[in-house]
């Protein structure tokens, strides 16, 4: 019943379509926007596609799925929001604060699911929680608050570290502020360097801060840093710094030392589940926003030992995954 009444629902653009681009316009299309790369967060689309999967769409059978990936460019992301608005997408899935911004300034009529780190609510997205309004609903993965979080589980790690440095961008703004503003009752001087030249630069970055930061890298998430995942890791390890990063397994799986943050996989397919109940015939304003739930934290025993680092077996039972 599902099958028949997405396509129903959604197709009926179908006829507006070139008929060069029929056979595949009979399909309702999905848009997927993203200010990262497919590799990086092959993950999340992993878990939207089988978030669609469960609700009964299956990719280039019943449904199309038209990705739009930005790698960090930001400057690009309008442009391929207004892409996929032209494209005559029905539901507009833009997944990070940059891409949903984008999404909502490209059209008020088609519906957006998003997946954002920052709050709805003060980024102008909508007007509440609880009652959206307009044409945007979907998932608020509390990265805000998930970085004090981590900042107090990086200081319960390494209790003697009163210093540390991170860079930060135009994506990571939000979350950065929320870090620096809550490091001084923490006891860490927490210095920032901004990141706006790409390919960015980090030993001149490092440059810029104090010597007595430079052993602890505490780094907020964004597109860029993502995309810089490895660079970031090696630049750590090669200064032989203690590190802390957001809960995208690319940084640990990449020899990070520890991770914290919501989980993105169980986010992406709420996300899904959301795009099901739109095409069933549900308004987004009528969805209130869900906050995330569920958060981990990962951490890279190798990369510990590299560094001689040892955690205490308290903190170590605390950690959802341990990279041996």
């Amino acid at each position: 019943m599902r099958r028949r009444e997405f396509i129903a629902l959604l197709g009926g653009v179908a006829a507006a379509w070139p008929v060069a681009g029929r056979a595949q316009a009979a399909l309702p299309v999905i848009g997927f926007l993203n200010t990262a790369s497919p590799e990086a967060f092959a993950h999340l689309v992993d878990a939207f596609r089988r978030g669609l999967n469960k609700t009964g769409y299956v990719d280039g059978e019943n449904v199309i799925i038209e990705y739009r990936w930005a790698r960090g460019h930001y400057d690009q992301v309008p442009e391929l929001a207004g892409q996929l608005v032209e494209r005559g997408v029905n539901v507009l899935a833009a997944f990070s604060p940059p891409a949903a911004l984008a999404a909502k300034a490209a059209t008020a009529s088609i519906p957006i699911v998003i997946v954002s780190g920052d709050d709805p609510v003060k980024l102008g997205l909508i007007a509440s929680l609880n009652r959206p309004s307009g044409n945007v609903t979907g998932i608020y993965v509390l990265g805000t608050e998930a970085i004090k979080k981590r900042l107090q589980l990086f200081k319960d790690a390494f209790p003697e570290q009163h210093a540390a440095f991170g860079f930060w961008d135009f994506d990571a703004a939000a979350t950065w502020r929320i870090a620096a503003d809550a490091a001084p009752s923490l006891g860490i001087a927490l210095a920032g360097v901004e990141v706006r030249d790409a390919p960015y630069d980090y030993e001149r970055g490092l440059l810029q801060v104090e010597p007595e930061s430079r052993g602890a890298l505490f780094m907020p998430n964004s597109a860029v840093f993502v995309r810089d995942a490895k660079r970031l890791v090696a630049f750590a390890l090669h200064h032989r710094m203690v590190s802390s990063f957001d809960a995208q397994p690319l940084y640990v799986d990449a020899g990070g030392l520890m991770s914290y943050g919501a989980d993105l996989t169980a986010a992406g397919r709420r996300a899904a589940e959301f795009a099901d109940r739109i095409a069933r015939g549900a308004k987004p304003s009528d969805l209130p926003i869900e906050q995330s739930t569920r958060f981990t934290l990962r951490i890279n025993l190798k990369t510990a030992k590299t560094l001689g680092v040892t955690f205490a077996p308290t903190f170590l039972a605390t950690a959802d995954e341990v990279i041996e």
